[in-house]
């Protein structure tokens, strides 16, 4: 059983709307994040699906973003980090390219925030790909911490306070 409720995000700026919704990674909704995963990370960025696909999605909480015509076009997952007690991770969060730029990455990061502050973390943290950087500092996150290497790809950790998070949100 997936907790949280669905959402109907307005795309800023865009016509139509986005609806996130909580998935079951071991569901069908679960198989089409793995696909959009696999398109973006496996194909695309050629991350080895052995790295991509982990034991961490089992415990996740994971979302799926849908697009006007309902076609699930975006995810992401949130999951208690287990080298920060107390603190949300969020990661592999993806957008099939034919919907990049239409504000399915904006809708899921926000519904994986609003998880993050009803589990009660203290602080959200995330991985970014270093070209994902601005992306995630517009939505608020900071970064922290020295360029690293993931899978063969530049990465930066990024992190925000509940207390950010929550007036991030409130002031939508």
């Amino acid at each position: 059983m997936v907790r949280g409720r669905k959402s109907k995000v307005p795309a800023a700026g865009k016509s139509g709307s986005i609806r996130v919704e909580p998935i079951a990674w071991d569901s069908p909704q679960g198989e089409m994040a793995r696909r959009i995963r696999i398109e973006v990370f496996v194909k695309e960025q050629r991350v080895p699906p052995e790295l991509e696909l982990d034991d961490t999605d089992r415990i996740a909480y994971h979302v799926l973003s849908f697009d006007e015509t309902g076609e699930p076009v975006g995810t992401g997952r949130l999951f208690e980090d287990p080298d920060r007690p107390n603190h949300g991770r969020i990661g592999r969060m993806a957008v099939a390219v034919s919907a990049r730029g239409r504000g399915h990455g904006e809708a899921v990061l926000r519904v994986l925030m609003r998880e993050g502050l009803r589990r009660g973390y203290e602080k959200l943290v995330l991985d970014s790909q270093v070209h994902a950087v601005p992306f995630y500092a517009k939505a608020g996150f900071t970064a922290f911490g020295e360029e690293h290497y993931d899978a063969g790809i530049r990465h930066c950790m990024m992190e925000m306070s509940a207390e950010k998070a929550r007036k991030t949100l409130e002031a939508e």
